[in-house]
């Protein structure tokens, strides 16, 4: 199993050695800017090399929204990304949800999300997949709650798109973490990334504060037996400074 941080340093390459991590995720561009991503310093290595990678889209991407100042854009720099993600060898590119407003009717969110996959699977599909994640609050969101992500997944499913499981958000959105695995696996039938982190807050909180896998309010064994039920790469968006900590307690507990 792969384990792994995500690293907001310029240099990955040294980050993942410092962290003892197999993985890396990184953002290619300003997380809160919709400017093109760069190509990276180090793409050569990071695509011939043995440490694996996955990219996060910026924060301000919203493929849902029904404003078209907002859409647009974030469906470009979806592709976008996704063309950079295939520069430096990612295995995908993590994608947020998005959400409509308040009052905003939430299955034209999830229509906005169909038209654009299908529309790209059928121009030749994502220089790499796209992993939708779970969000931790908002009431309009597409992917907080599991009963919306199984309406997210009824519209886009069928075109190849992956699933990225957050526990933190799923912990902050009020789902529990004892069956999690089972319920976003029946629902996406899939998980391609997970996101292990703990939280500062408590269950239900809709709260997006990280905490590092012994410092939070879930029980470590939880976050444990979600990774060992998972099978998938583990990714901790923790505070970096235990993040070496973080990965050496999971390969530890998990044998990898």
């Amino acid at each position: 199993m792969l384990i792994g941080a995500h690293v907001r340093e310029a240099d990955p390459i040294d980050s993942a050695a410092e962290r003892g991590a197999d993985i890396v995720q990184m953002f290619l561009a300003d997380p809160q800017g919709w400017k093109k991503p760069p190509a990276h310093p180090q793409a050569e290595q990071l695509r011939s090399g043995d440490l694996a990678v996955v990219v996060h889209s910026p924060y301000v991407v919203n493929v849902a929204s029904l404003n078209n100042r907002i859409r647009i854009p974030s469906r470009k720099l979806v592709v976008q990304h996704a063309e950079a993600a295939a520069a430096v060898g990612a295995i995908g590119l993590v994608v947020h949800g998005g959400h409509v407003t308040q009052g905003e009717d939430a299955a034209k969110g999830v229509d906005n999300w169909r038209k654009f996959v299908e529309r790209q699977a059928g121009e030749g599909g994502f220089a790499v997949p796209v992993f939708i994640e779970n969000t931790a609050g908002g009431d309009n969101a597409m992917a907080r709650r599991f009963d919306a992500l199984a309406r997210l997944w009824d519209a886009v499913g069928e075109f190849g798109v992956g699933f990225c499981l957050d526990t933190c958000h799923a912990f902050a959105a009020g789902e529990d973490l004892v069956d999690v695995v089972d319920r976003a696996k029946a629902i996406t039938g899939r998980i391609d990334l997970v996101h292990l982190n703990n939280s500062r807050d408590e269950f239900g909180s809709a709260r997006d504060r990280h905490a590092n896998v012994a410092a939070g309010t879930i029980e470590p064994d939880a976050l444990v037996a979600v990774c060992a039920a998972a099978g998938a790469p583990v990714v901790v968006e923790t505070p970096a400074e235990g993040q070496h900590d973080d990965i050496a307690f999971l390969r530890h507990r998990l044998g990898s």
